[in-house]
C-alpha cells in the first residue's frame, strides 16, 4: 500500500489575539490533517492554545456553511435554501441597486470586525469596495481604541517595551489581562522573570487564572482602577521615588501632575476601590524601587466610563520612576505602532465622498431601531468576520433591528451563527488555511505569513474573492478589485520601510516568520533617552492632542476627525468614574446592585468554537461567579440556573458560588452562542462609550440577579421570544 505524502505549509493563527502564532499546516491529498506550532518561533515556540490545539477539526465541522444560501422562512428561522453564486450576487447588487436608486448608497451600511486578522482577508478587506461604493462608513471600536486613542496622548505612535524583554523584569504588573487565557505566549516570558527572580503582580476585578498563578493579586472594584493608578502615583510623587532626572529631561506636565496627583490619596483610592491605602502604598514603593519594573496593560482596562483616562494614568507610571532606562522597563500594550502596515492602500479612505456619514459597530443596535442615524434610512447592512448579536452590546436591540422586514442583510460566515440566521442572503466563507495572507500582530514584532495550502470546501471562497466579485457585478474597474492575494500583500506593507530591511515577501513566504527591525529585545530600551515620537519628544503627562478633542485612534483616524469633529479631553490623567455602579448611581443600584464584568473566555475565541464540542467542553456551560455573601442574600446554591438582568435584558447561567469575586460583583464570560443557550451576557451590556476613542463600556453595567425567574414587567423580552415572534 503506498503511503500518502504529507505536505507542511507554513500559517499563522487568524484570530484576534495579541499572539499571533506561527503554526506549521500539515496536508495530505489536498486535506488539512494536523495543525501544530511552529517550534522555531521565538514568541509563540510551538504552543498553540486550547482553542487553536485541533484547528485542523474547525475546517471541517459538519456544520460548516459549504454553499451560497438565500432565507426561506422568517428571519431567525435558520431556515435556508442553497442557491448559485450567480444567484447570490445577482441579488445582492440587484437589491443594492435599487436601494443606491432610491436612498442612496449611504443606506448600505458595512458591518466587519477581527474575525480574521489578516491584511488581505480581515478587519478592512471590504473597505475598499464599500468606500468605492460611497456607503455609510462603520467606525469599529469594538476594543483597543480607548486604550490606542490614551496611548498615544502619552507616547505617540511608539511599541513601547518588547514583550521578549520582559524576561529581564523584576517587577512584572500585569494589569486587566488575563494572559494565561488570552496572551499565553508572552505569559511564557512572565514565567522565566519569575525564575530570574521577578515579583508578578495581577491586578484585576477577579481572580482570573493569571491572578491565581500570579505572587500578588489586586482586587480594585469594577471602574476603578484610574483611582488605583492615580493614587500610586501620590504616594511615588510625596515619597520621593521619582526619577526627577528622567522626568526633567523627557517629560512634560509633571508640576501640573503633581499638582493634580496630591489630591490623589491611597486613603482617597481605597474608599473607591476597596483595596487597602496600606496595600496601594507598598505596591507603589515596589513598583518604583524595583528595577526594572514592567506593565503589561490588557484591553479590558479600557471598558468603563473612565477608561481612556485610566490608561492614560496607568501609562505614566513608567516615566515617573524611569522605568524606561532599563532593558525589561516600561510598558506594554499593543506593539504595531511601529509595523509598516500601509492601511492607506488597504482602506482607500480617499475614496469616501465627502460628507459621507460615519456610525459606530457598538450601536449597532440603536442604530437599526430606535437610534436611526441622521442621514438616509439604513436599508441594508453586510457582515463579515462579525458576530454582533453575541458580540454587540444591548444584544436585544440588535436583534430587533435584524427582524426588521425592511432592511435587507447579507451575511459571510462559516456557519449559521446567531447573527447568520438573521440573514437573507448568506455567503460561505473560507477559512485560515485556504487563503494567503498575512495577520496583524499587535502582541509581538514579527511579521507572520500564512499560505493558502488546501482549497475551500465546497463553493467557500475567501473573503477577498467575495469582494473581488462583488466588484466586478457592481461594474467596478478599478485596478485594486483585479489584484490577487499576493499582489495585495505586495502592496499592503511598506517593504522600503526601515523596519522591514532585509526582509521581502519571498523571504517570508519560505520562512513564515520574520522579526521585523525594532532592535534586539535583550539589549533594547526604546525610550532610555526619552525620543517619544510625540509633538514635543517626550512622555507627554499633559497631553499636547487633547486639545484636538475626542478622537479615534485607528486606520482612519484622520478621516474621523473630519466627520465625526472632537470633544473636549483633560489633558492631564484621572480618575473618572463608572457611569453604573453603586458609588456612583444610587438610584439604580436600588434595582440593580451589582456590578458586572465579562472578560474573554479560556477556549472560546470571542464566539469563534463557541459551537465546537471539545471547546464548549472545556470551556463549561454558561456560568455566573458570584461571592457567598451575595449568593446567600437572594438564596442562590452553587450550581442554581440564574437570570442575571437589567433594564436592557437578561441572561441565564450556572451559579458558581466562589470567593474568586468580591461582594458587589459577578463575571461571566463572553462569546456563548445565544442558539445553545437562554440569550448571553451582552444582553445587559451598555452601549455607551467610555470617555475616549468611542471605546466600549462592557464593564460598566449594574444588574440583579436571582433564580430563574419570570421576567420584570418593564423587560423589553428575551432573545428566545423575539426570535418565536
Amino acid at each position: 500500500m503506498q503511503e500518502k505524502l504529507r505536505t507542511l505549509h507554513h500559517g499563522a493563527c487568524p484570530h484576534d489575539c495579541p499572539d499571533t502564532c506561527a503554526m506549521v499546516f500539515e496536508v495530505e491529498d489536498g486535506r488539512l490533517v494536523k495543525v501544530r506550532g511552529n517550534r522555531e518561533h521565538p514568541v509563540t515556540r510551538g504552543g498553540l492554545c486550547v482553542k487553536l490545539n485541533d484547528y485542523e477539526k474547525r475546517h471541517y465541522h459538519p456544520d460548516r456553511l459549504l454553499y451560497p444560501m438565500r432565507r426561506a422562512g422568517a428571519k431567525g428561522s435558520r431556515q435556508f435554501e442553497r442557491i448559485t453564486w450567480d444567484a447570490a450576487l445577482d441579488e445582492i447588487t440587484s437589491k443594492w441597486q435599487a436601494i443606491i436608486a432610491k436612498h442612496g448608497p449611504q443606506a448600505i451600511v458595512p458591518n466587519s470586525y477581527l474575525g480574521h486578522q489578516g491584511l488581505v482577508h480581515g478587519l478592512n478587506g471590504g473597505d475598499a469596495f464599500f468606500n468605492r461604493l460611497g456607503a455609510t462608513v462603520m467606525e469599529r471600536t469594538f476594543c483597543g481604541e480607548g486604550s490606542a486613542t490614551a496611548w498615544l496622548m502619552t507616547h505617540g505612535p511608539s511599541a513601547g517595551l518588547d514583550p521578549e524583554s520582559f524576561v529581564h523584569s523584576k517587577f512584572i504588573i500585569i494589569w486587566a489581562c488575563n494572559s494565561v487565557s488570552t496572551n499565553l505566549h508572552h505569559w511564557h516570558f512572565v514565567k522565566e522573570a519569575k525564575k530570574r527572580g521577578a515579583k508578578i503582580v495581577v491586578i484585576d476585578s477577579y481572580a482570573s487564572r493569571t491572578a491565581k498563578a500570579a505572587d500578588w493579586h489586586i482586587a480594585p472594584q469594577p471602574g476603578t482602577d484610574g483611582a488605583l493608578a492615580m493614587a500610586m502615583m501620590h504616594t511615588i510623587i510625596s515619597e520621593n521615588l521619582v526619577d526627577q532626572d528622567y522626568v526633567t529631561q523627557y517629560t512634560e506636565g509633571f508640576e501640573e501632575l503633581a499638582d493634580r496627583a496630591a489630591q490623589r490619596s491611597p486613603a482617597w483610592a481605597a474608599e473607591i476601590t476597596g483595596v487597602p491605602a496600606e496595600t496601594i502604598r507598598q505596591l507603589a514603593r515596589e513598583y518604583a524601587t524595583t528595577k526594572p519594573s514592567a506593565i503589561r496593560i490588557g484591553i479590558a482596562l479600557e471598558r468603563h466610563r473612565g477608561g481612556g483616562q485610566t490608561i492614560r494614568a496607568v501609562c505614566c507610571l513608567p516615566s515617573l520612576t524611569g522605568a524606561w532606562r532599563d532593558v525589561g522597563g516600561g510598558i506594554m500594550g499593543m506593539t504595531f505602532w511601529e509595523h509598516p502596515y500601509k492601511f492607506d492602500a488597504i482602506c482607500r479612505a480617499d475614496w469616501i465622498p465627502q460628507g459621507t456619514r460615519v456610525v459606530n459597530n457598538l450601536r449597532l443596535g440603536r442604530m437599526l431601531t430606535d437610534e436611526p442615524p441622521a442621514g438616509p434610512p439604513i436599508k441594508s447592512m453586510m457582515c463579515w468576520n462579525t458576530n454582533p448579536v453575541t458580540q454587540a452590546p444591548e444584544s436585544e436591540k440588535v436583534i430587533e433591528g435584524l427582524l426588521r422586514d425592511d432592511l435587507f442583510f447579507v451575511c459571510a460566515e462559516h456557519f449559521i451563527t446567531d447573527t447568520a440566521a438573521y440573514a437573507d442572503i448568506l455567503l460561505p466563507a473560507a477559512m485560515g488555511a485556504e487563503m494567503e495572507d498575512i495577520i496583524i500582530a499587535w502582541g509581538h514584532n514579527y511579521l507572520t505569513y500564512t499560505e493558502k495550502c488546501i482549497d475551500p470546501p465546497g463553493e467557500a471562497l475567501s473573503n477577498r474573492e467575495i469582494f473581488r466579485r462583488l466588484a466586478a457585478q457592481m461594474g467596478f474597474t478599478d485596478e485594486e478589485f483585479a489584484w490577487s492575494d499576493r499582489e495585495c500583500l505586495a502592496r499592503f506593507i511598506d517593504w522600503d520601510s526601515p523596519m522591514c530591511k532585509g526582509i521581502s515577501l519571498d523571504l517570508l513566504r519560505a520562512t513564515g516568520y520574520q522579526r521585523l527591525n525594532v532592535g534586539d529585545p535583550n539589549i533594547r530600551a526604546p525610550h532610555r533617552d526619552g525620543k517619544f515620537p510625540t509633538p514635543s519628544g517626550k512622555c507627554e503627562f499633559k497631553s499636547s492632542i487633547a486639545a484636538g478633542g475626542n478622537f479615534v485612534a485607528a486606520p482612519f483616524r484622520q478621516m474621523y476627525e473630519q466627520f465625526q469633529g472632537g470633544e473636549f479631553v483633560d489633558p492631564l490623567p484621572d480618575y473618572l468614574p463608572p457611569r453604573e455602579s453603586p458609588a456612583t448611581n444610587s438610584e439604580l443600584a436600588k434595582r440593580y446592585p451589582l456590578s458586572m464584568i465579562s472578560p474573554k473566555s479560556h477556549a472560546f475565541l470571542n464566539s469563534c468554537y463557541a459551537n465546537t464540542g471539545q471547546k464548549i467542553k472545556t470551556q463549561g456551560a454558561q456560568f455566573v461567579l458570584l461571592s457567598a455573601i451575595d449568593a446567600g442574600s437572594r438564596d442562590i446554591r452553587d450550581g442554581d440556573v440564574v437570570t442575571v438582568f437589567n433594564d436592557r435584558g437578561s441572561f441565564e447561567g450556572d451559579a458558581r458560588v466562589t470567593d474568586d469575586v468580591n461582594p458587589g460583583s459577578i463575571v461571566t464570560t463572553v462569546g456563548y452562542w445565544a442558539q445553545f443557550n437562554r440569550a448571553t451576557v451582552n444582553n445587559i451590556s451598555s452601549a455607551e462609550f467610555a470617555d475616549l476613542g468611542h471605546a466600549p463600556s462592557f464593564s460598566d453595567n449594574l444588574v440583579e440577579v436571582r433564580k430563574r425567574l419570570k421576567l420584570p414587567c418593564n423587560h423589553k423580552g428575551d432573545t428566545e421570544r423575539r426570535i418565536r415572534k
